[in-house]
């Protein structure tokens, strides 16, 4: 292979790395996204799991992070949740609010968010899924409570209380 074909073939690969890089560029987060908004701060969670969350957005807005201290079943539990749409390298923006959730036990679990007026939605896996958390905000987004409903039954109550 001759140099100026090497040359050539390297301009041709930054260029299309540098058009899709900047494709991948929205000029800012989805609406959808946004929309989580009522949920930046810090709350007291009570009900089926106890502790405390606090969520903030990473910067230049494009992911809320949720920072989890909780108690489950006896046992202490903190984890991080980085939410919102994925964007693989080359590929466009997905239309749903997607996260993944990391603890300290271990755990990996995916969610899909959608917030529809007062209610917010959490689906464990896939949008859809039979396991979710429906809950509803106060008027004055002080308080949201709802249920975590999993397949076969189970599930809880939780409640979360700005602090």
């Amino acid at each position: 292979m001759s140099e100026t074909t090497t040359t050539t073939e390297a301009a041709a690969v930054t260029t299309t790395a540098e058009t899709t890089h900047a494709h991948q560029s929205p000029a800012e987060p989805s609406a959808e996204l946004r929309a989580l908004a009522p949920l930046v701060g810090a709350w007291k969670v009570t009900g089926g799991v106890e502790g405390t969350v606090r969520y903030e957005w990473l910067a230049g807005g494009f992911f809320l992070v949720q920072h989890v201290d909780l108690v489950q079943s006896g046992e202490p539990v903190t984890g991080l949740e980085v939410i919102g749409n994925l964007r693989p390298y080359g590929e466009p923006t997905s239309p749903d609010v997607a996260s993944r959730y990391y603890d300290s036990q271990g755990n990996t679990f995916d969610y899909v968010y959608e917030l529809t007026g007062d209610q917010l939605t959490i689906w464990a896996g896939a949008k859809g899924s039979p396991a979710y958390f429906r809950g509803t905000f106060t008027a004055d987004g002080t308080t949201m409570t709802g249920d975590w409903v999993y397949p076969g039954g189970g599930g809880y109550t939780s409640t979360m209380t700005r602090i």
